[in-house]
């Protein structure tokens, strides 16, 4: 690899609004040396999630992305050369990578993934992305039998696997999605019983429709005028599981937070909890049974949308915060 050349994606600006092509630049840099403990990686997919867009904001569960560096993300990488004893030529890994084709990263950053194809699976399915919909779910959510449950941005990464598995666990599903084409997907392919188009911007009536029964579980992935929404019609004892807030990642947020809280959360006893996934991660090979298990047999359908080329990523991610993706995004290197 002598004379090799690592071409990047730095975020030169942090948005005061909506998040543009002009918030980023490509550069090359000479490749990485790895130190004692570090390997040295070639990226092959890097993960694009709404998260990267809450990042820019400030401190979350992991550092801010600063102006002027390399734009932060996941990716599966292959190590090229390594410095830890515990890595190898050849191995596969997941780690925060950024937005680039090579990386030094230290060995305790990264966690060893198994050689399976397709490879994009480790970021979608049996990535981040299914363990957030199985933990979120699961122990969040604890839906049960019979309940209703509701997903919000359900053609997305996750929300396409929460509805899934809360099927397989017996649960009416409603998903709420941007567009008659997604709402049709989710019931005609992944099986939902209804789905609600927020796009008709008549969101809370047509969820009375789907759910007249009410909502035992709500899955939150966007807070905003859709948890608004879904509070009211919760029922006693509900649990709402907070995944996320895309409608306040990117732009100008709603003028005013959900109305009805802490009211009706007081009134109908709700549980309203945020998580993690990380803090499951103990957990994970239980997890990662059950998903496998569910993929082999057909319950659970994996929908992947692969961008190809690094100079892509920019344009990849802005297209995902305005919901073009259906399932997991991400970008082939």
């Amino acid at each position: 690899m002598t004379g090799s050349r690592n071409r990047q994606i730095l975020l030169v600006e942090k948005p005061s609004g909506k998040l543009g092509p002009e918030h980023f630049k490509m550069v090359e840099s000479a490749l990485p040396e790895p130190k004692d403990g570090e390997a040295l990686l070639h990226v092959r997919y890097i993960s694009l999630d709404a998260a990267n867009r809450a990042w820019m904001h400030g401190a979350t569960y992991r550092s801010a992305v600063e102006a002027n560096s390399v734009m932060a993300g996941g990716a599966i990488a292959e190590v090229i050369s390594s410095k830890a004893p515990e890595l190898a030529p050849g191995d596969i890994v997941f780690g925060d990578t950024g937005w680039q084709e090579f990386a030094a990263v230290p060995a305790k950053h990264l966690a060893k993934m198994p050689k399976l194809e397709p490879m994009t699976h480790l970021l979608s399915v049996f990535g981040i992305a299914g363990l957030t919909a199985y933990f979120g779910l699961l122990e969040v959510g604890k839906p049960r039998e019979g309940e209703t449950v509701v997903v919000s941005a359900a053609a997305g990464s996750v929300g396409s696997i929460v509805g899934q598995i809360a099927k397989i666990k017996g649960c009416r599903v409603i998903g709420i999605a941007g567009g008659a084409d997604k709402c049709h997907w989710l019931t005609s392919e992944l099986g939902f019983d209804a789905a609600v188009d927020y796009k008709d911007g008549a969101v809370f009536k047509a969820l009375r429709a789907a759910a007249p029964k009410g909502i035992d579980v709500y899955f939150d992935n966007v807070g905003g005028d859709i948890l608004e929404a879904c509070i009211p019609q919760m029922n006693n004892y509900g649990r709402i599981a907070c995944c996320g807030a895309i409608s306040q990642y990117d732009g100008t947020p709603s003028a005013h937070g959900p109305r009805g809280v802490p009211g009706l959360i007081v009134v109908k006893r709700l549980v309203m909890q945020g998580f993690i996934v990380m803090d499951y991660m103990k957990e994970s090979q239980r997890a990662l049974a059950d998903l496998q298990t569910w993929v082999k047999s057909g319950k659970l359908k994996v929908q992947e949308d692969v961008i190809d080329g690094l100079q892509n990523t920019p344009k990849a991610l802005i297209g995902l915060l305005a919901g073009e993706n259906r399932g997991k995004r991400m970008v082939r290197l």
